[in-house]
């Protein structure tokens, strides 16, 4: 049995902002099958901290970075966690990662360097009976981990670092080194040094064994300036350690044969029950009934996921006999635009401000195309369940969408392969002409159930991808040796 500890700022079902929750909750399981053992190290939000039943203090601190705080181990909805129990760094209102006004909380690098520091303390035998391999670290929050065991003197155990979203990097002012508990040669740029000041992401880039990202094609367009975000030429350097897997979803919780938030179930063999799914999410968003396509917009409205070409493309999509549904909220002048789209076109659009985890369920299960069109996508979720609920994507072919979607060009539909539509450019323009392809297509029975029943039996689940996991894990350890 091989011990690994994953750490993540996020984990679903407890506490979730995006996909990265759903990565981190989804793992440890699909791992299981092949003899490893993976904890989580969580921070003890109000939402974690709720969810303990039950738990054991495996170990206490007097000053973590500003206050006292303890180690909490406990089992909660399959998961094994070790919880950090730090009320200075993390019982507080608001988000996660913002205040109640939606700004970051200016003391984040203290919160997740913590995160990251004890991370590397549990791989040195803080815990008795208890002393991973591996580092599974995910994102900036817990980059710093590769760095504490890089210049902690650590040399047993191997750290991992995935990159869910380079965007997000964790950049502060050099003011906090001398609080990072970091030697001073750490603030350099073989360390965390990074344009004087100190970035989070960077460090771990540059200390970690071995470096993941979600996607093969994110794997190679993060080498590139357009989507490397400055850090292009350290990954370049590392390329050799760099690696693409492909995300993969929970099988069990989006199963349309049984899930619950589903107005009906149904399977591959016979799609016929979505048109109850359809007409109850058509309720829900106020759209009438109509011979068009459902199209469905499930996501963070920003400029990355493309919703103002989105926004630009609403009175052409409505033109072609099409509908729409967008449930997401973000940027203050995206939700006004899909706002005003909903007024314009009333019966036709229609806009829930928010997240609701059930609603995107019977989104998935009631629309007839889910749109992601992201500038950049590392992997993406949401066409992987849209692909298992027969809900088909039209994504931009970029990142894990170009990966995991395959076009319904003219040889693809003759082939009976295709299982979306993709587009490229990134534009409004291009969007358009998506948009009018996947109407044509959707006035084809033949064709769109087909697609349909392709997407549902393309295996998305963690099955392949956590065997290269298990494979990387054993490479490194192998290279310690």
């Amino acid at each position: 049995m091989m011990d690994v500890l994953s750490v993540t700022s996020e984990i679903y079902p407890l506490v979730k902002t995006g996909g990265l929750a759903d990565v981190a909750g989804a793992l440890p399981a699909a791992l299981a099958e092949y003899d490893i053992a993976m904890r989580t190290l969580v921070p003890g939000y109000p939402q974690v901290k709720a969810a303990l039943k039950r738990g054991r203090t495996v170990a206490t601190f007097d000053d973590l970075f500003g206050g006292p705080a303890e180690l909490i181990a406990a089992r909660v909805a399959g998961l094994d966690l070790i919880v950090l129990d730090a009320k200075h760094l993390f019982d507080r209102p608001g988000g996660i990662y913002v205040d109640q006004t939606g700004a970051d909380w200016p003391d984040n690098w203290q919160r997740y360097a913590a995160l990251s520091w004890v991370a590397a303390e549990l791989a040195k035998g803080l815990v008795e009976g208890y002393r991973p391999a591996i580092i599974h670290a995910h994102d900036w929050q817990a980059a710093m981990a590769a760095a504490y065991v890089a210049f902690g003197g650590d040399t047993q155990t191997r750290v991992i670092l995935t990159i869910h979203n380079i965007a997000f990097q964790g950049q502060f002012g050099a003011d906090i080194f001398p609080h990072l508990r970091l030697p001073a040669q750490a603030f350099d740029m073989s360390g965390v040094e990074y344009y004087g000041g100190v970035g989070f992401l960077k460090g771990g880039l540059r200390c970690a064994h071995a470096i993941t990202t979600v996607s093969p094609t994110y794997a190679r367009e993060i080498r590139t300036p357009e989507y490397g975000m400055g850090l292009e030429g350290l990954l370049n350097e590392r390329g050799h350690d760099l690696y693409g897997i492909l995300n993969g979803i929970d099988a069990t919780a989006w199963n349309p044969q049984t899930d619950p938030e589903l107005a009906a179930h149904y399977g591959a063999a016979n799609t016929k029950a979505r048109t109850t799914n359809r007409a109850a999410l058509a309720e829900r968003f106020g759209i009438e009934a109509d011979t068009g396509p459902l199209f469905g917009l499930v996501s963070r409205l920003t400029w990355q996921k493309g919703i103002d070409i989105v926004a630009e493309n609403v009175d052409w999509l409505v033109s072609l006999g099409g509908s729409l549904a967008v449930l997401g909220s973000g940027d203050i002048q995206l939700e006004a635009a899909m706002s005003d789209a909903a007024e314009r076109h009333p019966g036709r659009v229609g806009f829930v401000r928010g997240y609701d985890e059930a609603l995107s369920h019977l989104m998935q299960g009631g629309a007839d195309v889910l749109m992601v069109p992201s500038r950049f996508e590392p992997c993406g979720l949401t066409q992987l369940y849209g692909l298992r609920y027969g809900a088909v994507p039209l994504v931009s072919r970029v990142g894990g969408l170009a990966d995991t979607v395959i076009d319904a060009n003219e040889a693809a539909v003759e082939a009976g392969v295709a299982t979306g539509v993709q587009f490229s450019p990134v534009d409004g323009p291009a969007l358009g002409e998506a948009i009018s392809r996947t109407v044509s297509l959707y006035q084809r029975p033949d064709i769109w159930s087909r697609m349909q029943r392709k997407g549902m039996k393309t295996d998305v689940s963690w099955t392949n991808s956590a065997g290269k996991y298990a494979g990387l894990y054993q490479k490194i350890l192998g290279e310690a040796q």
